[in-house]
C-alpha cells in the first residue's frame, strides 16, 4: 500500500518542493539597524536618497586649480589658501591662483582639477605645476558613483558586509530584512553519550549535535540544542510537538528511516504533514521533509556525512526559501584530481578537497572514503563532489560541480 505522500522523490524535485514550501511560509519582515543587517535577506529595493559622492571632492592631497590656467613646460600659480575635508567654506578659486586641499575636501567654486602635491614644487607663496597634467585628474564628481533615485540594492538580496556598508554610505540607519528563523536541533538515539562522559559497550559519543549546530551558525542563525531524543515513541512525540510550536524549523538527525526504532516519520504523519520521505541522494536518502503546528520539519538521516550533505544540499535552499533569498549561491566548479565511478541511479555527495593549481586552476580530489559514518573523512576535506544520477564513469579532468564547507 503506498504512502499518502511523496516518497523516494528525484534530488530535483526535493529541492523544489523545499524551495516551495520555503517560500509559502516566508517569515515577516522586521526593520533592523545596519549592525544586525549582515547576511539577512533584503525584504524591498533600496533607493539612493542622496548622490555618491554628494559634491565634487579631491581624490587625492594636493592642490586644486583651474585647468585653463595651466599652459606650456610648467604654471607658477598663487597659493590662495587651503580646503580641508569636513567642511566646506564656500571658497571660490580665482584665475592664476592655486588651493591646498586634502584628500575628501569639496573643490572649491571654479577648481575643475587636482595636482597631487608630490607633482608641484612650491617656491615661497607660489606652487609651480608641471604641463600635462589633463582636465579634472583626481577630482570624484558629484553623483559618479550613485545619482540621486537609483536602486542600488534589490529585494532578495544577500546582505554581504559591502552592501550593508552601501547603505551606510547613503545614510540608512537600518534596512527592511526578513526575519530569521528560530531553530531547534534534536539528536536521537539511546546510544548516544555527551562528549566528555564515558561510554559505555554499545554507546558512541553525539557528534551530529556539534556538526548541525555549526553549520547553522555559519549561516548566521542561532540554533537551540534540545536534550537528546530517546528510543521511545511517547517522548519523541511530546518533545517534537512541543518544539514545533515554538520554533520556525524543527531539525532532527537520526530516526528517520524503517527501522524498529524509528519513531519520527510516526509521529510527522499523526500530527503533522510529510511532504515527502526519502530522496534518490547519497548520502541522506531516508531524509524526511513535512510541516508541523507551526514550523517546518526537516528529519535528517543520523549518520554524519549524510548530516553535512543533507543540510547543504537541501536544508541551507529550504532556509534560503524562508527568508526570500534570491540571490543564487555560489556555483562551485572544478576538474577531477581522480576519477570517479558510480553505478548506482541516485545523486552522489562524495567528499573531497578542493584547491588551486598554480595556474589558477580549481581541482577537487576525491576522498577514497565512502562510508557516510565516516567523520574523519569530512574532517580531512573541504567540499563534496556532486555526482549526477545515473551510473557514472568520470576521468581525471572531467569538470564536476562542487558544494565547499570549509
Amino acid at each position: 500500500m503506498s504512502p499518502g505522500y511523496p516518497t523516494r522523490l528525484s534530488f530535483d524535485e526535493a529541492l523544489a518542493s523545499v524551495r516551495d514550501v520555503g517560500a509559502r511560509h516566508r517569515l515577516e519582515v522586521e526593520t533592523v539597524p545596519l549592525r544586525h543587517c549582515h547576511g539577512r535577506a533584503l525584504a524591498a529595493d533600496v533607493v539612493a536618497p542622496i548622490a555618491l559622492p554628494p559634491f565634487d571632492n579631491s581624490a587625492m592631497d594636493g592642490f586644486a586649480v583651474r585647468h585653463a590656467d595651466l599652459h606650456g613646460d610648467e604654471t607658477s600659480l598663487v597659493l590662495a589658501g587651503e580646503q580641508f575635508a569636513g567642511v566646506a567654506n564656500g571658497r571660490a578659486l580665482a584665475p592664476g591662483h592655486c588651493i591646498r586641499i586634502t584628500t575628501g575636501a569639496p573643490m572649491p567654486t571654479g577648481a575643475d582639477t587636482v595636482v597631487i602635491k608630490e607633482d608641484v614644487r612650491i617656491e615661497g607663496g607660489t606652487v609651480v605645476v608641471p604641463a600635462g597634467i589633463p582636465r579634472g585628474t583626481h577630482v570624484r564628481v558629484a553623483g559618479e558613483d550613485v545619482a540621486l533615485g537609483d536602486t542600488v540594492l534589490r529585494a532578495g538580496e544577500r546582505l554581504f558586509p559591502a552592501r550593508v556598508s552601501l547603505a551606510a554610505s547613503l545614510g540608512l540607519p537600518g534596512l527592511p530584512v526578513s526575519r530569521r528563523p528560530t531553530v531547534a536541533v534534536f539528536t536521537s538515539g539511546d546510544e548516544l553519550v555527551e562528549p566528555g562522559l564515558p561510554l559505555q559497550p554499545g554507546q558512541i559519543h553525539d557528534s551530529n549535535r556539534e556538526l548541525l549546530m555549526g553549520l547553522l551558525r555559519a549561516e548566521g542563525l542561532e540554533p537551540t540544542a534540545w536534550p537528546r531524543l530517546p528510543d521511545e515513541p511517547r517522548q519523541v512525540e511530546i518533545a517534537l510537538r512541543d518544539a514545533a510550536c515554538a520554533f520556525d524549523l524543527v531539525i532532527t538527525c537520526g530516526a528517520v528511516s524503517a527501522g524498529e526504532k524509528d519513531h519520527i516519520p510516526g509521529v510527522l504523519e499523526r500530527f503533522g504533514d510529510i511532504h515527502f520521505w526519502k530522496v534518490m541522494m547519497k548520502p541522506g536518502m531516508p531524509l524526511l521533509f513535512g510541516s508541523m503546528d507551526r514550523c517546518r520539519f526537516l528529519g535528517l538521516p543520523g549518520n554524519p556525512v549524510s548530516v553535512l550533505a543533507t543540510w547543504l544540499a537541501l536544508g541551507r535552499p529550504l532556509v534560503d526559501a524562508m527568508q526570500g533569498m534570491q540571490d543564487a549561491r555560489p556555483a562551485w566548479r572544478a576538474r577531477l584530481a581522480a576519477g570517479i565511478e558510480k553505478r548506482h541511479a541516485r545523486r552522489e555527495f562524495q567528499r573531497a578537497r578542493l584547491g588551486a593549481s598554480d595556474d589558477g586552476v580549481l581541482w577537487v580530489d576525491p576522498h577514497p572514503a565512502t562510508g557516510s559514518n565516516r567523520l574523519r573523512a569530512v574532517a580531512d576535506s573541504n567540499a563534496l563532489v556532486i555526482v549526477p544520477e545515473g551510473p557514472q564513469s568520470l576521468v581525471a579532468g572531467s569538470t564536476v560541480e562542487v558544494l565547499v564547507y570549509a
